[in-house]
């Protein structure tokens, strides 16, 4: 059996070194034999050199170089393209996600799990804000999406040959949530608590702007929900205004005239329909990245791969 170990790569050269020693002494314990594929996401800093010098050394260790930084996402999904395992684990070159946890995710697959999920039960390198913040997304999008998404579920998890399958043919959107698919595929499922650790070097490249953007998005992708805004906001103004034109024909003899009741009214009309069409110009941009149908990323060279393994997509 042979254990892939996906690793997504940006700008990591300060934490490369001991996220390669402490993952490699984990997996060396193992009966599974293993790759360590390392995408590099277009690194700006010192990762590309350090993932030669590996590749160099150690003939698991496999190299995917994408042209330029296409995001954290694209790059597990080039990982989960070209790995050739029968259980895959993705994670992170920081050490957040600990490599202790790979022997309880090889029992589970031997159990016959086919998604795990690893869920946290702590972040000590987030704030409260945060926390706060991942909290109430995840209230959210579970309230306006058919699919369910664990609370503090992360992009530490492992799929099987199967799902990976599944992954490669059938979940390939432009706008993505990728840890959104690992719970919405199906298939025989579990999760698996796992505290994550300080940053081991560098800082995080999510910044609360692109957490934000990234939230939007897969609202978005999830739900039908914010298109029926419309609906509720028309209905709500038009209770608004009988309401104002009852508080009129009842106050007529000492009201006001009138000027400030209108516009304010106008404003919050108008407010909420350019409201409802910026919710329906992300949708219509989303459609749009869909149809160009440009690639999810681009490889511009590799290292320990197969001629055969070599693809773009």
């Amino acid at each position: 059996m042979l254990l892939s170990i996906v690793v997504s790569v940006y700008n990591e050269e300060q934490a490369l070194a001991s996220f390669y020693q402490a993952t490699s002494r984990i997996l060396s314990t193992l009966a599974w034999e293993y790759e360590l594929l390392f995408v590099d996401d277009g690194s700006q800093d010192g990762s590309a050199h350090i993932l030669e010098r590996l590749a160099r050394s150690d003939e698991q260790v496999k190299v995917i170089s994408l042209s330029r930084n296409f995001g954290h996402e694209a790059a597990m999904i080039a990982g989960l393209d070209h790995c050739r395992g029968d259980g895959v684990i993705c994670m992170d070159a920081d050490l957040q996600h600990p490599p202790e946890c790979i022997p309880d995710i090889v029992d589970l697959l031997e159990q016959g799990y086919q998604v795990i999920n690893m869920v946290r039960t702590k972040n000590e390198d987030a704030g409260l804000v945060k926390n706060i913040t991942s909290l109430a997304f995840y209230r959210l999008i579970n309230r306006i999406s058919d699919v369910h998404f664990e609370p503090n579920a992360s992009d530490f998890f492992a799929l099987d040959r199967r799902v990976v399958q599944v992954m490669r043919t059938s979940y390939r959107e432009k706008v993505r949530f990728l840890r959104g698919y690992v719970q919405n595929v199906g298939f025989k499922k579990t999760t698996l608590p796992y505290a994550a650790r300080p940053r081991v070097a560098g800082k995080s490249k999510y910044s609360l702007k692109k957490l934000f953007i990234f939230s939007v998005n897969t609202i978005l992708c999830f739900s039908n929900v914010p298109l029926k805004l419309g609906i509720y906001v028309g209905m709500f103004s038009a209770f608004l205004g009988l309401g104002v034109m009852v508080y009129t024909l009842f106050t007529r003899d000492g009201a006001p005239s009138g000027y400030a009741t209108i516009v304010v009214l106008l404003c919050f009309m108008f407010a909420m329909l350019f409201m409802v069409v910026g919710i329906i110009g992300e949708y219509i941009a989303i459609l749009f990245t869909e149809l160009k149908d440009r690639p999810v990323y681009l490889v511009a060279g590799t290292k320990n791969l197969e001629q055969g393994e070599k693809k773009e997509t």
